[in-house]
């Protein structure tokens, strides 16, 4: 899983919007759609995708190599970390002096685009890259508000699963990964002994926690914002799909009490080492691996509806994860930037790329690459074609992560203390995060 510091980018952006907007006057302080002065240079800020700062220098530069040897054109690359990219970000919109691309979280796209910092892809802009119609949908709906043109083009995907380990299975008379999640309490029960536990979750994680609100609100029929954009948290669909996440700890116990406090990918430590027998999970294997855990230990199957053969607005079971590729709109380079946009999207890169970092194509012809044939790729890359859908797109997106994120993390510590968290206790918590909400 490639987790970037959600909370610290939600509380950033919510710092700086407005100062944002108002001082980057649209994103331009020169003109609407960048410039060609310096078509021989690219400045490229990348996100840390692999296990360091230097082991993506690693990856990415022979790429950018290529690119300069088909181009003439030279690219400058510095990889950011997570915990710096956002502010980083910002301060650029906010002055008008950035880099020439960027990699940004999928998750802030609608935040960002609010902005006007980043070149919107409208028709014209797709046709110099190939064109819209390669892109996954689902990816490409988590790259700005619906409506308007995105403000970015994925560039790696990734979508959740349900990790099981195959022997605790067997050993509890489990013949098949459960489907519906009366399904899946009733599998984490039969695991949950002698010190183990059905299933493993990350309740200290703010960002984990809004993924899976989100999917449990869409199953229920809801979301978090209403069309207009304005928060609706304590919808009685919304208290149902939190309460239902926090059961698993309180009113379940399918999950230890100590996963309250987890926020450091421990949960998935706690799978790999058989101390739980489900975890939901990003294309999980190069970590699993890394803990010793072998490819035929565990399968993956998708992540359960609330009925079996859900179907329709109800059919969710992921939300769109993923790293989206922008320009920023004051570019020195517009022409070299869609350039390098095209290259990076393009299916050979986009194979050698998401191979590297265990994710998957956002572009629909590198999906088909046997370096994606993996079982649990396979169920993935299905999942975020046909059931995944992208966490709202709208301005306040990030405050809502914050927000909710946190209340829920104070849930479960309510629950693994073993207070009674009631429908009314995670309405008034979920209220509470609603009227701090900035207006719409």
């Amino acid at each position: 899983m490639r987790t970037y510091h959600r909370a610290v980018a939600a509380t950033a952006i919510a710092a700086a919007m407005a100062l944002t907007a108002s001082a980057c006057g649209g994103g331009s302080s020169n003109n609407d759609s960048g410039g060609n002065t310096s078509p021989k240079t690219l400045t490229y800020w990348a996100s840390n995708q692999g296990t360091s700062l230097e082991n993506d220098k690693q990856v990415l530069e022979p790429e950018l190599k290529k690119f300069e040897q088909q181009t003439g054109i030279k690219v400058k690359l510095e990889v950011v970390p997570w915990s710096d990219l956002l502010n980083r970000i910002l301060a650029a919109a906010t002055s008008g002096q950035g880099p020439d691309v960027l990699n940004i979280g999928n998750t802030w796209s609608a935040s960002l685009q609010a902005t006007g910092a980043l070149l919107p892809f409208d028709a014209a802009t797709f046709g110099k890259i190939g064109g819209k119609d390669r892109f996954v949908s689902a990816a490409l709906a988590a790259a700005g508000a619906q409506g308007k043109d995105p403000a970015a083009v994925p560039l790696y995907s990734l979508a959740y699963g349900l990790y099981y380990n195959k022997k605790m299975f067997a050993d509890a008379g489990i013949a098949a990964p459960p489907t519906t999640w009366d399904e899946l309490v009733a599998d984490g029960k039969k695991l949950t002994k002698d010190g183990k536990y059905g299933l493993a979750v990350e309740g200290g994680n703010g960002s984990e926690n809004i993924h899976h609100a989100f999917v449990l609100a869409k199953q229920h029929g809801s979301d978090f914002f209403d069309a207009s954009g304005k928060a609706t948290f304590d919808t009685p669909e919304n208290v149902a799909a939190v309460k239902q996440y926090i059961d698993f700890i309180g009113k379940d116990k399918i999950a230890a009490p100590g996963n309250a406090e987890y926020s450091a990918n421990q949960s998935l430590t706690d799978f790999a080492t058989g101390k739980a027998g489900m975890l939901m999970w990003q294309a999980a294997a190069s970590s699993l691996k890394s803990h010793g855990m072998k490819p035929e230990d565990y399968g993956v199957a998708p992540v359960p509806f609330q009925t079996a053969g859900a179907t329709g607005a109800t059919a969710i079971n992921s939300m769109v994860a993923g790293i989206n590729l922008a320009v920023f709109k004051n570019t020195k380079n517009l022409d070299g930037s869609l350039k390098f946009v095209n290259f990076m999207t393009s299916p050979a890169e986009q194979k050698i790329l998401n191979a590297t970092y265990g994710s998957l194509p956002p572009v629909k012809e590198a999906q088909s690459d046997p370096a994606f044939s993996a079982p649990d790729l396979k169920t993935l890359a299905e999942v975020l074609a046909k059931s995944a859908a992208p966490l709202p797109q709208v301005p306040n997106e990030s405050q809502f992560e914050t927000l909710v994120g946190t209340a829920m993390k104070e849930l479960f510590a309510q629950a693994a203390s073993g207070k009674d968290v009631t429908t009314e206790s995670v309405k008034t918590a979920l209220t509470k995060a609603q009227q701090q909400m900035p207006a719409s």
